[in-house]
């Protein structure tokens, strides 16, 4: 075999490669990675990680405006429901969407980047949203908006406080319990994008036609320029499938930019919209229980993400990383008025689709989302993408997930019966609540919190039951030990 000796025998000269075998490499490495150079790979000891890899600006930029366009749909949803469920009013309404874009912009910078030993220095985005706005809106809805305020501070410091704790923990996420929570979170995942295409059962539109037409075809486009393009083209295909699939809204009149073209030129985040913070620790608890549920999902997007591209991490220093950044971040979106921001697992898919695994690109994103913040038509023209067509591109990325925790179980020794136990368990109680929701509507409000995230839920058992069944065997006698295969850690 090349690039193997033989013991007692002369290597042989080296054979010159073929020009066609020169082609092939470099079309190869144009579709894994754009802006890698065939030579670059014959000297690999010599080259940064992919990435820490620096790429043409154009290209960057590009593949930061992908990223921007498949998860835009969360900060303006997530800022609408504020408005719709708090009654607030238009001009608070456009301060919270450009703070909202800003703060996502800053969070993936520093994830992206990482600074001070804050963020994981991967391609991350961040984003408000999910399980952390509705406990800031039941919080403002029972004690008032300073009070959801104080209660977001409170939370990002109570990050502070309990990480030195939760990385000790670490040990006990080994990658039978990061592949079930990952798992987890693509599945659901994968019904929020759905959602966006169908509406919620029982309300007005649910299942709609066009809406599920616009969906599918979003999806058809996607598959389409995936198989058609090669090099950058192939690596923009969802990008273009939901350009695709807007151009189709407009075609059957389900999406209109007039409202695109009306309102101010430039807009700007409000420091402390609502007034200055109340702190009430016993109004603030519920949102310092999730965040441990938070501390656990960031730990498997993390360990997912470095898999994605393909990077060794050290999770007792690089996952609290990623938590120092979702705590910082959150601080900082608290005086703007903003609830908890979140590493988002969005963009790991996007990653994963493309190959692009440069963590410039989602730094990219994170200047183009600032940008966003302060352009209100940008704002605006970006909200008149169709919730289906964002659904339609979401369901594909997400699901990449989900394949992403099943790659990750392959290597966790599912062929021993007390691991394939383990993980069926886990992710019947963690999917429980997705897939039925409401099941715990009627428990009290504190363990509601945290059985309603089906991740903590589903991380949480696996790590549990993976000390039960496996740390005990520890202490047996070496002779005992030694007949079955090596423990987990």
């Amino acid at each position: 075999m090349p690039g193997f000796r033989i013991a007692n025998r002369r290597p042989a000269p080296p054979q010159p490669q073929t020009q066609p075998d020169l082609e092939a490499q470099s079309d190869l490495m144009a579709q894994s990675d754009p802006g890698t150079r065939p030579e670059d790979e014959l000297h690999p000891e010599d080259q940064p990680h992919p990435v820490d890899q620096a790429r043409p600006l154009g290209r960057i930029l590009l593949f930061g405006i992908q990223h921007v366009l498949v998860m835009a749909a969360t900060p303006i949803s997530a800022i609408f429901l504020m408005a719709a469920t708090l009654g607030l009013d238009s001009r608070l309404t456009v301060k919270l969407l450009s703070a909202a874009f800003v703060l996502s912009g800053i969070g993936s910078l520093v994830q992206s980047l990482g600074p001070w030993k804050i963020g994981p220095r991967l391609p991350f985005v961040m984003l408000p949203g999910g399980a952390p706005l509705i406990l800031f809106l039941a919080i403002a809805r029972q004690h008032g908006l300073r009070t959801a305020t104080g209660a977001v501070i409170l939370t990002a410091a109570f990050y502070f406080v309990v990480l030195p704790v939760f990385s000790r923990l670490l040990a006990f996420f080994p990658s039978l319990v990061i592949g079930t929570m990952i798992v987890i979170v693509g599945v659901n995942l994968v019904k929020v994008g759905a959602v966006l295409v169908t509406g919620r059962p029982g309300e007005p539109g649910f299942a709609d036609p066009t809406h599920l037409l616009l969906g599918l075809a979003t999806i058809g486009f996607t598959i389409a320029f995936y198989r058609l393009f090669t090099g950058v083209l192939r690596q923009l295909a969802v990008m273009l499938g939901l350009i695709a699939g807007t151009v189709l809204a407009l075609a059957l009149g389900a999406a209109h930019f007039g409202p695109a073209l009306h309102g101010p030129l430039l807009g700007a985040p409000e420091l402390l919209p609502f007034g200055s913070p109340q702190f009430n620790l016993v109004a603030a608890l519920p949102l310092m229980l999730y965040s441990l549920a938070s501390m656990a999902e960031a730990t498997g997007q993390t360990v997912i993400n470095a898999e994605a591209v393909g990077k060794t991490i050290d999770r007792r220093t690089d996952v609290p990383k990623t938590i120092r950044g979702d705590a910082v971040v959150s601080l900082l979106g608290g005086f703007f008025g903003l609830p908890l921001m979140v590493t988002s697992g969005e963009n790991i898919g996007i990653v994963r689709v493309t190959g692009v695994r440069s963590r410039f690109v989602t730094a990219a994103a994170g200047v183009v989302l600032i940008c966003i913040g302060f352009l209100a038509p940008v704002t605006r023209a970006i909200s008149v993408v169709p919730a289906a067509v964002v659904g339609g591109t979401a369901m594909v990325v997400f699901a990449v997930i989900t394949v992403l925790g099943i790659q990750m179980l392959s290597r966790a020794e599912l062929d021993r019966h007390t691991n394939t136990f383990i993980c069926a368990v886990s992710l019947a109680l963690g999917l429980l609540p997705i897939l039925i929701p409401g099941v715990y509507g009627s428990l009290p409000p504190g363990p509601r919190i945290l059985l309603e995230s089906g991740v903590a839920v589903g991380a949480f058992t696996a790590a549990l039951l993976n000390v039960l069944f496996h740390h005990p065997r520890l202490r047996r006698a070496p002779a005992e030990a030694a007949s079955e295969p090596a423990p987990h850690a």
